[in-house]
């Protein structure tokens, strides 16, 4: 059969590279992967059909999958430092959306309670979230969700959390976040959780510091443990779920190395996607080793120089402060709107996503920014370049205020574009700013 060329797509894919290559990324959820994980992701595995668990597939022919996803197990749990008859972990769900909701169905039943950080708070969509008119999230509809808030200035109540558990008495009592900037007390939360509730850890965010001993462990006391792979670790975008294998809570033994496992598959998902385990085995190996952990340090000076220029701007930081590679920035004293920041941004060849912040009144048009300094860190810059980038923040939301103060009629897309020779010369500037550092510090590549 002649390959054939689909010369739209590769134009279309070749443009997004040319995106990636000559622009920043300060998406919080986003980096760039190792680049052997291409290799990986784009191998014949892709083609391998194999239902089951290693060592009891619905298919034949899957022998080196089964090698391939027993080493990425092994991996997982060496990463961690955890034993492998206490622990297990299944490296086949597709994404941190159907982790989670395969961790639940694991610990409960449809209908049970769930009791997570609210979405507004910084918490995820599947961590329940819906609103008072609403289930938004799956995990909302098909489980009962009472989700738990940040105080105003951003930092969790542990004596309102166990009130509130108290009154509540989840299933499960979830930890975790997408936009949140400080640690958790994961021996606080076990104490609130006792053995009347599984206590279960989102480190998606987070796990790769708390491998590089740069954030607390839950493993020590958390019941199951889930975390993308994509963020941090610089994987392919998947998800592993830890788990006990055995668990008792009120007095009842659970076998969680059958019902995790079960839940993954048959319940939500059939056969992995063995090219994806196969970029996450060797994501897993790279982090293991000790200049991967130097570069993490890297990524928290660099999450701190940007709390610090900002807030010297004037700027308000949820929690004061960080600790990881997330700074959530407060701009409702600056009178403009998250979704006008990143507009600006993105016109200037930064990408960032607006947030909402505790206490935010709309869900679509938050007065909020998450910035995080995984990607930009992936690619080599540090702190003299982060406080740039610091500064180009400030003057998008400076462009951002000018557009709403000025009454102009039009769009703030159409403004930027607007033929005024001065705006045009500072817009100029900063995006050759841009692209000049995207240039010194190129994305991870194959061929680099």
């Amino acid at each position: 059969m002649t390959t054939y060329q689909d010369i739209e797509l590769e134009h279309l894919i070749k443009e997004e590279e040319q995106r990636q290559d000559n622009t920043l990324t300060m998406i919080a959820s986003e980096n760039y992967v190792f680049p052997y994980v291409y290799a990986c992701s784009g191998s014949m595995l892709t083609n391998k059909y194999s239902e089951g668990r290693v060592g009891a597939r619905y298919y034949g022919g899957t022998a080196y999958i089964d090698l391939i996803e027993d080493l990425c197990q092994k991996r997982a749990l060496k990463l961690f430092n955890l034993d492998p008859e206490v622990w297990g972990a299944s490296v086949q769900p597709y994404s941190g959306s159907v982790a989670n909701f395969a961790a639940y169905s694991a610990m409960t039943v449809p209908g049970g309670k769930i009791m997570g950080m609210d979405l507004p708070s910084g918490g995820h969509l599947t961590h329940g979230f819906q609103t008072k008119a609403k289930k938004i999230s799956g995990t909302s509809l098909y489980f009962s969700s009472h989700p738990y808030t940040v105080t105003d200035k951003g930092v969790i109540d542990y004596d309102a959390l166990e009130e509130q558990f108290n009154q509540v008495l989840p299933d499960i009592l979830i930890c975790g976040y997408s936009a949140h900037s400080q640690d958790l007390q994961y021996e606080r939360l076990r104490s609130i959780a006792g053995n009347r509730a599984f206590l279960f850890a989102d480190i998606s965010h987070i796990s790769a510091l708390i491998s590089a001993g740069l954030m607390n462990s839950p493993f020590e006391h958390c019941d199951v443990v889930m975390t993308t792979t994509h963020k941090g670790l610089r994987g392919p975008r998947g998800a592993i779920i830890f788990f006990k294998k055995s668990v008792t809570v009120s007095g009842t033994t659970h076998n969680l190395d059958q019902k995790v496992n079960s839940a993954v598959f048959p319940l939500l998902q059939g056969g992995p996607h063995n090219h994806t385990i196969a970029g996450i085995a060797h994501a897993l190996e790279m982090a293991s080793r000790p200049e991967f952990k130097a570069s993490l340090q890297q990524v928290v000076k660099n999450s701190q120089v940007l709390v610090r220029v900002l807030k010297n701007k004037g700027y308000n930081i949820v929690t004061e402060s960080t600790v990881n590679h997330i700074a959530l920035v407060d701009l409702r004293n600056k009178n403009i709107k998250g979704q006008d920041v990143e507009t600006v941004c993105d016109f200037l060849g930064l990408t960032i996503n607006k947030n909402a912040v505790p206490n935010d009144q709309s869900f679509f048009k938050p007065s909020g920014i998450r910035l995080g300094t995984y990607a930009i860190t992936t690619r080599g810059l540090k702190e003299e370049e982060t406080e740039r980038l610091a500064l180009i923040i400030d003057f998008a939301a400076c462009m951002a205020l000018a557009h709403q103060e000025s009454g102009s009629s039009l769009a703030l897309s159409e403004w930027l574009c607007e033929k005024s020779p001065e705006r045009q010369k500072m817009l100029l500037d900063v995006q050759n700013q841009i692209a000049a550092l995207a240039r010194q510090f190129p994305v991870p590549k194959l061929h680099n």
